[in-house]
């Protein structure tokens, strides 16, 4: 469930939906990763109305674009590695204060 938390907004809810049926540290496993990857997409969200700002600045809004953009892959590509590996490890940036902020939601 954990992995499939970062397949698509549809992988997601698929995986919310069946945390509840989960048991014990596959259950807190599942829902770890369930809040990380609900803190990236609300981060995606938010830097795609920055990227939209930007694009209308010439040359230095595009450079913006695109280092957001890739900070935003990497920390979802980060975040699925742990997941594939086994690891309860926050990803990069905002892990740690997503955990302070959501809690044991989804738990």
């Amino acid at each position: 469930m954990a992995i499939l938390a970062y397949c698509t907004l549809i992988g997601w809810i698929i995986s919310l939906a069946r945390v509840s049926s989960l048991e014990g540290e596959e259950r807190k496993f599942a829902a770890f990763h369930l809040r990380q990857m609900l803190l990236l997409m609300l981060l995606g969200a938010a830097v795609s109305i920055i990227d939209t700002i930007f694009f209308f600045v010439p040359y230095f809004g595009l450079f913006i674009i695109n280092i957001l953009s890739l900070a935003i892959f990497s920390c979802w590509l980060l975040g699925l590695i742990d997941a594939i590996q086994g690891r309860k490890k926050g990803v990069p940036f905002i892990g740690q204060a997503g955990e302070n902020m959501l809690g044991d939601m989804f738990e």
